[in-house]
């Protein structure tokens, strides 16, 4: 038997993501027409042997309540959501309930990080960790370049044994550009590993004077589980070739729909009534005009209008927005009961990773630059906002439930 943690955070987190996390929960932002962390559950739900799936996560219950009761009637698959009692990082909430992710005595249990977009090779990280029998941990790896690999958990690792030497966290300078991708196969042995390092951590503050804070259960993964079972021939990792990505920032969220619309082509619409460039999801209840045409790489939530003579590509239009005759939506996020009035061009700026450089990941840029100007990047409309007609918004973030007035370029309208 194997169980799944996916690990979702807190409201306090994700702050790179607002303002479309001000409504919406990140993990519960539809990307390619389902909630993100349901791309995790789909891929653990595949896995026969997979019996049972953890959230661990700072947000309410009542927040996390209709998601895991929809989860668990499509997928048949027990499902849990556990709230921490306050943020405990990467590893304090896995510590925490360690009890109930032994619960059942499973072989080993899945790790994953909810912020993170792949297309999810679990049976293969599974077999690959089962051959190493002395494996406490397995890390899905990925290449990344050189300059942005120090963003990321980089490791080194004995290319015969696959067994990882060293590991450092977001290094200040160059180490390896094999970085870890926030997904893992753990062994039950592992909370051993996490109970000398809570352990040391208590020790060093009651020999401290009361210096250090104890950070009431704070405990990081990477650093205190990965970086102590390094060059100790118990952490291996698994490199893969296969498309992964951070979902940190809003401009993020049009990237990892792009691919996963591609990915999962089973779930794209086949029969709208209007001219489709695919990849393309159109929720059932969407109301598209005939003579709109849309794509490639969109998703329509519930509810949606689409009028006469509308042009989207490369955007998400979240339920029951609105938009009006002959506008156009291009790299943009339209909020939730949003309004895009007619002839308006709602316009956003791509942060691809750069196509000439290979492996290069998605660089999840501040939003100001050096001189305090706006970075260019996808347009947002918060939840609610009302764009009047034969207006321009080009590289512009607006706080939910604003009405504008007039055009805006390069600004965010608080």
């Amino acid at each position: 038997m194997l169980k799944a943690v996916i690990l979702i955070g807190g409201p306090q987190k994700g702050t790179r993501f607002r303002p479309l996390s001000l409504d919406t929960p990140k993990p519960l932002f539809p990307i390619a027409g389902i909630p993100l962390i349901q791309h995790h559950v789909e891929a653990c739900a595949k896995l026969e042997a997979c019996k049972e799936i953890l959230i661990i996560g700072a947000y309410t219950t009542n927040t996390m309540a209709q998601f895991v009761s929809d989860m668990q009637k499509e997928y048949h698959v027990i499902i849990r959501y556990l709230q921490e009692f306050t943020p405990l990082g990467t590893g304090g909430g896995l510590y925490h309930f360690r009890d109930q992710v032994r619960a059942g005595n499973p072989s080993a249990f899945f790790l994953l990080n909810g912020d993170v977009c792949a297309d999810f090779p679990l049976k293969e990280l599974w077999h690959f960790h089962e051959e190493r029998t002395n494996a406490l941990v397995t890390i899905m790896g990925t290449e990344a370049t050189r300059q942005q690999s120090v963003h990321y958990g980089c490791m080194v690792r004995e290319p015969a044994t696959k067994s990882v030497t060293h590991y450092v966290e977001k290094p200040n300078s160059y180490v390896s550009t094999l970085i870890n991708c926030g997904v893992y196969v753990c062994s039950l042995q592992v909370f051993q590993t996490m109970a000398e390092s809570f352990q040391r951590k208590q020790d060093v503050f009651y020999s401290g004077n009361g210096q250090t804070s104890p950070d009431s259960g704070y405990m990081s993964f990477e650093q205190d589980v990965l970086m102590q079972l390094a060059g100790t021939n118990k952490l291996y990792a698994m490199q893969v070739t296969t498309w992964w990505s951070q979902v940190k920032t809003a401009g993020s969220a049009i990237y990892a729909n792009r691919h996963y619309l591609e990915l999962h082509r089973d779930r794209v619409s086949k029969e709208t009534p209007c001219t489709i460039l695919p990849d393309v999801f159109v929720h059932p209840t969407a109301n598209v005009d005939s003579t709109a045409v849309i794509g490639p790489n969109v998703s329509i939530g519930a509810g949606v209008t689409i009028k006469a003579g509308v042009r989207i590509k490369e955007s998400i239009v979240l339920n029951n927005a609105t938009v009006n005759e002959h506008a156009l939506v291009m790299y943009s996020v339209v909020g939730q009961e949003a309004s895009v009035g007619e002839w308006s061009r709602v316009e956003g700026t791509p942060s691809d990773p750069d196509p000439n450089k290979p492996f290069a990941k998605m660089d999840n840029t501040p939003l100001f630059n050096t001189d305090g100007r706006l970075n260019p990047s996808i347009t947002i409309l918060g939840a609610g906002v009302v764009v009047p007609a034969e207006t321009i918004l080009l590289n512009s973030i607006v706080l939910p439930h604003k009405h504008l007035t007039r055009s805006f370029k390069h600004e965010i309208i608080l």
